[in-house]
């Protein structure tokens, strides 16, 4: 195969109406192309435009989309039968259950019903696509192409090949996700969690250990990130961080600073799983603070946020 220019034009299906199933499909329509929207479950898939329209309404309020909301849902169509989703369409984004066994048999499927270049991009937060499409004929055009929930408010993608994914076929992904206004990052081999997981997963790992150590309330963890640390990372990241962060530059930062953060590595020698009681407090003092009926709306609060910043990074790009 090789990497055409006008990849995606087609139309492309997502696979997988949930929540990122449809900001999926949002990316996608925004961006002027045809979606074909599947899942199994008949009741979700029913319901897809409906969700879909009041999360364009936002982006609308927001001013994030140039068209009204009922011409980019307009785009997407619910279609229930996978064959006639995926059928002649460039590309697919599976967004299915986060299990091997749901995607390989979800793979095992589209293997049988795909048009001979399509390409399948997973949605998958860390299992890796050798995991389920080894030994397949189309495991050659599968990749992950990880997403921040919602994928239409955070650009980020990780493109991660199996060890025989086809280079093409990467190519094709990050032109794809280019075109749409994601910002693709390439990740040259499969490894567990993939690359944003991994830098979360290093801060959640620190984060639990001073909860559990008793040197900080989680809201006051969170203060430091949400009022400190995450106000430059919105817009910039580690590395370029420390680069500012000493007169220098990164040089001069990793002989000022890197005995520290060595000695802070050492003492985290011997990581140890999140236990049912650590969980447990966190969830007690999470829900003092947040009601379990209220996480809905506070995720709406969270995306309107993500929504306001969105608008201020895009009217600040021309000044990077």
């Amino acid at each position: 195969m090789t990497a055409r220019a006008d990849f995606g034009e087609a139309g492309v299906a997502v696979v997988g109406a949930g929540l990122v199933g449809l900001g999926w499909a949002i990316v996608f329509a925004r961006a002027g192309l045809a979606v074909r929207l599947h899942d199994t479950d008949p009741a979700r898939l029913a319901d897809a435009p409906a969700r879909l329209r009041r999360s364009l309404a936002d982006l609308a309020a927001a001013g994030l989309i140039a068209e009204a909301p009922d011409v980019v849902a307009a785009r997407c169509t619910p279609v229930a039968d996978l064959a006639a989703a995926v059928g002649n369409v460039d590309y697919v984004q599976e967004s299915v259950l986060e299990r091997t066994d749901v995607k390989r048999n979800l793979y095992t499927a589209l293997s049988a019903c795909l048009a001979p270049e399509a390409i399948v991009g997973s949605s998958s937060s860390g299992i890796p696509s050798s995991a389920f499409t080894q030994g397949l004929a189309i495991a050659p055009r599968c990749l992950v192409a990880h997403p921040v929930n919602p994928p239409y408010l955070a650009p980020i993608v990780e493109l991660v090949p199996a060890e025989w994914t086809l280079p093409e076929a990467v190519d094709a992904v990050h032109g794809l996700m280019s075109r749409v206004g994601q910002h693709p990052i390439r990740v040259a081999r499969e490894l567990t969690g993939f690359v944003l997981n991994r830098l979360q997963g290093a801060l959640l790992r620190e984060a639990f250990a001073l909860y559990e150590e008793g040197y900080c309330s989680l809201a006051d963890i969170d203060a430091t990130v949400s009022k400190g640390l995450g106000l430059r990372w919105a817009f910039m990241g580690p590395f370029e961080t420390i680069d500012l962060n000493a007169p220098g530059g990164i040089g001069d930062y990793a002989a000022r600073l890197g005995g520290l953060y060595h000695s802070i590595a050492l003492e985290r020698q011997d990581p140890q799983p999140w236990s049912p009681d650590l969980v447990a407090r966190a969830e007690a003092e999470r829900r003092q603070a947040l009601p379990l009926e209220d996480l809905p709306s506070r995720s709406e609060w969270r995306d309107r946020r993500l929504m306001a910043l969105a608008v201020h990074k895009r009217a600040s790009e021309g000044q990077q």
